[in-house]
């Protein structure tokens, strides 16, 4: 099968690789650039640091090692230890259950470095602060669309050469949504099977009219990738 990888880089690379590994050919194209901020974190101490996206972990130097770390899954645990933070505790792939992990390991009160991007959802910001920790949140990156529908994609499309599509955000499905529908090529992205990795990712194409072929059964790659063999 013949997948478009729409998510950013470094992890779209990443997802290309495994596909190969399964078998399929990746059509590696994100539609989201990612691009550091550049502003200095706030000044702590702090109890702890809540990830939301390994995008975030490279704004986080020296200052912050020794800080236990709350990753929102996986990857973000592996990139945070990598950088020589924590210790890491992964959470289960979710904003609402890495603040109910955040909830069973520090009392109320405690201060938090949220170290997050421009776009972000209300959880575990929402949770944690109606819990009463005192969030401080650093804003690390912003993900940026890109300008337009990448070529080799475009390309793919006209030629009927796509079968399927991978998304791993609601912004990113939101983002090849309407790349493809500027590029006057909705039809052939509509026809595509779509699989995503959370609910709310596919609300963004349902949203747009896409019909949804798989939603993975709990947030990691992992049960992603299980829906192509499907």
């Amino acid at each position: 099968m013949r997948v478009w990888v729409a998510r950013p880089e470094p992890g779209a690379s990443r997802t290309g690789a495994a596909l190969a590994g399964l078998g399929h050919a990746a059509l590696v194209a994100p539609v989201l650039a990612v691009r550091p901020v550049g502003e200095p974190p706030p000044a702590g101490p702090f109890e702890g640091i809540v990830l939301t996206s390994a995008n975030a972990v490279p704004a986080l130097g020296a200052d912050f090692r020794g800080v236990p770390v709350f990753a929102v899954g996986a990857r973000t645990a592996e990139r945070a230890a990598a950088a020589g933070l924590g210790p890491v505790t992964e959470g289960p792939g979710d904003g609402a259950g890495l603040a109910a992990l955040v909830r069973g390991r520090l009392k109320p009160g405690a201060r938090l470095l949220h170290a997050a991007g421009a776009e972000r959802k209300p959880e575990p910001a929402a949770a944690l602060e109606a819990a009463g920790f005192r969030l401080v949140t650093h804003v690390a990156y912003r993900a940026e669309p890109v300008p337009r529908l990448p070529d080799p994609v475009g390309a793919a499309l006209a030629a009927e050469g796509l079968e399927a599509a991978l998304h791993y955000s609601h912004r990113s499905a939101e983002a090849a949504a309407s790349l493809c529908e500027a590029a006057g090529l909705g039809g052939a992205f509509r026809a595509l099977d779509h699989y995503c990795l959370s609910a709310d990712v596919a609300r963004a194409l349902e949203v747009a009219g896409v019909p949804v072929h798989f939603v993975a059964a709990y947030p990691r790659e992992s049960a992603l990738l299980d829906g192509l063999s499907r």
